[in-house]
């Protein structure tokens, strides 16, 4: 309990240092609102000259990009500790990290936080909403719960990509871009169903970075294309933390003070 007040205490922190100058927070919400505006205009322009992609509509190709976009902003929001580890080793903060009487992965959470990234879940949820009015889905009680699942579920698995990009860190000192395909990719293919893009990126996206299985599959159950059990797969990606937890730890084991 202990814990969570003090996360509290240091996102109340990074918010009121965000605050502090308010003209160039709300340009900044609004830069990032943009960005995500525009890559989702290419699929509203698209669907203006064809009715559907695939036997999807575009309510219900916005209810998927808005999971998509929901959570990675809320992992972009509260892991950027993550996502910048590679200054933390350059300038040889990880050390003092170490000797502290706190988890290390608590610390890395609590030193950087990205406020501007709500801005993109304040917009992801009026894409929700959107998607709910015009009837995209024939909601039910399982099937909120179904979406709920979804975004927090897609949000660990974000998480889990930022904490294996972090650990690469231990090894090669900077993040490899390679990763970049899969943290901040989605943003951009994450427009259309996973399963528009063929097979073998399907399976990739379904049994390596289970990116899939909070999207494609159970999205499918919201539309009524699958069975029940497709609902059940954003818990099944958690299993995804797993190796990701292992690695690491293997990268902490691997660290070599820089003795600074």
């Amino acid at each position: 309990m202990d814990t969570v007040k003090l996360y509290g205490k240091f996102l109340a922190i990074h918010l009121k240092s965000a605050m502090a100058y308010r003209g160039s927070f709300l340009l900044s919400c609004l830069g990032a609102m943009l960005v995500t505006a525009n890559v989702f205009l290419g699929v509203v322009f698209l669907m203006a000259r064809f009715e559907t992609i695939q036997g999807y509509t575009l309510p219900q190709l916005t209810l998927g990009f808005a999971v998509i976009l929901m959570a990675t902003s809320l992992a972009e929001c509260f892991a950027r500790g993550l996502d910048s580890f590679s200054q933390v080793l350059a300038q040889a903060q990880f050390d003092r990290i170490l000797v502290r009487p706190r988890g290390l992965l608590f610390q890395l959470l609590c030193q950087d936080m990205k406020p501007t990234m709500l801005a993109r879940v304040l917009q992801a949820a009026v894409m929700i909403f959107f998607s709910v009015r015009s009837g995209a889905v024939a909601w039910t009680a399982a099937k909120a719960a179904v979406l709920a699942l979804m975004i927090l579920c897609g949000a660990a698995v974000f998480f889990g990509l930022f904490l294996v990009n972090a650990t690469l860190c231990f090894f090669t000192t900077e993040g490899l871009e390679v990763m970049n395909i899969f943290t901040d990719g989605p943003r951009e293919y994450g427009k259309y169903p996973f399963g528009v893009y063929g097979k073998p990126v399907l399976l990739v996206l379904t049994f390596l970075v289970p990116l899939a299985l909070v999207q494609h599959w159970p999205l499918q159950y919201l539309l009524d294309r699958g069975p029940g059990w497709y609902g059940l797969l954003p818990v099944v990606s958690l299993l995804f933390l797993l190796p990701c937890w292992g690695l690491w730890r293997l990268g902490v084991r691997h660290y070599r003070s820089t003795g600074s």
